[in-house]
């Protein structure tokens, strides 16, 4: 067994930023993605296949120690009225992924989550990882088979799984998607002049982690042998999306334009990620305000 890192839908935002930090700390990197990158990294293997692709999973697994799962080929809203998209886009290619690999031993393997749409709207705040869950999307309800699914493979193969259920995650490098990522979308909307929709009064509560908290949280699992577990991984502070657009107005000192909208049924009122458990078990903890992040996005964004 090699000591590379393979990852599953590595030529995303957050594949992305995660093969940056590889490629720094001198690992051999394979990225399999369904799509192109956006740039390509010197030293790093790409491969244009599907994370079930039985040719390539079956020839690069005993190559790699660490398989980090970050494909998701839906979002919350791209599978709202669609729940066959979440079997067909990502629950079959998981679970066809797993069968290629059973027979490979030994590596670790990460699956990133969601923290943002697997609790709903939890009992009580911070959510813990023992709170219920009970996805109020078909996106958060595939998430949370396929956490299912890959805890009984750890306990049916003796692969150690870890689960990472980030928070809204945003930060320079993402690419503006329909949907997902409101930070991003804000800035967009200043930028452009264009009206940003708000589904409801504003009052809807997020936590926001910066990318770089978000790669620093997987290195550290990776590198540690005490990895297995789920962990939620969140800036353990909550913003409402009105004081979101009123960070994003002071940074940018331009108007944020807002067209309000009557509320979705599928809108989680408020999460906010409890993160005792990463931190006693890794020592991490995020260092980047949202303040400061926005402010960051928004260089990015402005000098590209």
């Amino acid at each position: 067994m090699g000591n590379g890192v393979l990852l599953l839908g590595g030529a995303g935002f957050l594949g992305t930023a995660l093969v940056d930090r590889f490629v720094a700390e001198g690992k051999e990197v394979h990225v399999v993605s369904r799509s192109a990158p956006a740039g390509v990294v010197e030293g790093v293997r790409y491969h244009r296949a599907s994370l079930d692709d039985d040719k390539v999973i079956t020839r690069l697994m005993p190559q790699c120690a660490t398989v980090i799962h970050v494909a998701s080929g839906t979002t919350p809203g791209s599978s709202g009225r669609h729940p066959l998209y979440e079997l067909n886009l990502n629950l079959a290619p998981t679970l066809r992924f797993l069968e290629l690999s059973r027979n490979i031993r030994p590596f670790q393997l990460v699956f990133v989550s969601s923290g943002g749409t697997l609790y709903g709207n939890p009992e009580r705040l911070p959510a813990d990882e023992k709170c219920i869950l009970h996805p109020l999307s078909y996106h958060g309800a595939g998430k949370m088979a396929l956490e299912a699914f890959l805890l009984a493979f750890s306990h049916e193969s003796g692969v150690p799984v870890t689960i990472l259920r980030p928070s809204n995650l945003y930060g320079p490098g993402q690419s503006l998607r329909q949907g997902f990522g409101v930070v991003r979308t804000m800035l967009e909307h200043v930028r452009s002049g264009s009206a940003f929709e708000i589904w409801g009064d504003g009052e809807t509560v997020r936590d926001f982690l910066y990318i770089d908290d978000m790669v620093n949280a997987c290195s550290g699992v990776i590198a540690s042998s005490r990895g297995a577990g789920t962990f939620n991984v969140g800036s353990g502070v909550g913003y409402s999306l009105n004081q979101l657009a009123a960070i994003v107005e002071d940074v940018c000192r331009q108007p944020l334009t807002v067209v309000r909208r009557p509320p979705r049924r599928t809108d989680v009122r408020a999460i906010v990620l409890d993160i005792s458990a990463i931190r006693e078990r890794f020592d991490w903890q995020p260092a980047m305000s949202l303040e400061v992040g926005v402010r960051r996005t928004w260089e990015w964004l402005t000098v590209r």
